[in-house]
């Protein structure tokens, strides 16, 4: 039903793992080429002898929060892919800090990461997603930070909603060249990193949500290629939330009463 992106190149920030990985492997299974970049090679690895039975899927090691390597992704890219269609900005890190005892490092490292990444991502595909003709952008925020708050990740929320900001107004910047640029936001979605939080925590999330599940990898994949579709082309600086409905309930017991 929709128009093909096959050929299509796609570069993929944060690809190695998680909904980044998800990511790849939506674009990838619709005959995209796909460039992940990561900052780990044995990941970014063992993630392309798992995305490449998908598709074609190469990586490359690269750091977001630098704009040397930004510089060198978008090159990379348009050598290698022959172009850039589809920017996914999905690198992001949520260490756990508390405001009061949170550290210069602990900010500058997710905003460095979360959403000077972002931007100057952005930034260096600029000149290929123009010349691609129907440049699309994907933002990965979430909803923590533009809709909801959880305690421990403060700068992470400040992070994700910053991302929101610089969207609207690149989107205006952005539409003389014919890119569109989106955000998604996850909510809860089932990753190693997910994972890592422990089974109480994934248990209380599950508990939250009106689908009574977590997400998938592959459903933020899906919302992802919708937007970076031509029929999508006249849908720029807004959000698709993909949280099973978390953001919803008053509270739990509204659920209860559901």
């Amino acid at each position: 039903m929709f128009t093909s992106i096959a050929g299509r190149a796609v570069v993929v920030t944060g690809g190695t793992r998680g909904i980044g990985k998800g990511i790849a492997r939506v674009f990838a299974s619709r005959g995209a080429r796909v460039l992940i970049t990561g900052r780990d090679a044995e990941a970014a690895k063992a993630a392309v002898a798992d995305l490449s039975a998908h598709g074609d899927v190469s990586y490359l090691l690269a750091d977001v929060s630098v704009r040397a390597d930004c510089a060198r992704m978008a090159e990379v890219a348009a050598g290698r892919l022959g172009g850039i269609d589809v920017l996914c900005a999905n690198a992001g890190i949520f260490p756990e800090a508390r405001l009061a005892d949170m550290t210069d490092e602990d900010i500058d490292t997710v905003l460095g990461t979360n959403l000077r990444g972002s931007i100057l991502s952005v930034q260096a595909c600029l000149p290929a997603l123009a010349e691609s003709g129907h440049g699309r952008v994907i933002l990965t925020s979430s909803i923590t930070g533009p809709i909801t708050g959880f305690p421990g990740w403060v700068h992470y929320g400040a992070s994700k909603a910053g991302q929101l900001g610089f969207m609207r107004t690149a989107a205006i910047e952005l539409a003389a060249s014919g890119i569109t640029i989106n955000a998604v936001l996850p909510g809860n979605v089932l990753t190693e990193g997910l994972e890592d939080l422990g089974e109480e925590y994934i248990q209380s999330m599950t508990a939250s949500i009106p689908l009574r599940r977590l997400g998938t990898v592959d459903e933020i994949g899906y919302a992802a290629l919708f937007l970076a579709s031509d029929e999508a082309g006249y849908i720029t600086g807004q959000t698709i939330v993909v949280d099973g409905g978390q953001v919803l309930p008053e509270s739990l017991g509204a659920l209860d009463a559901g």
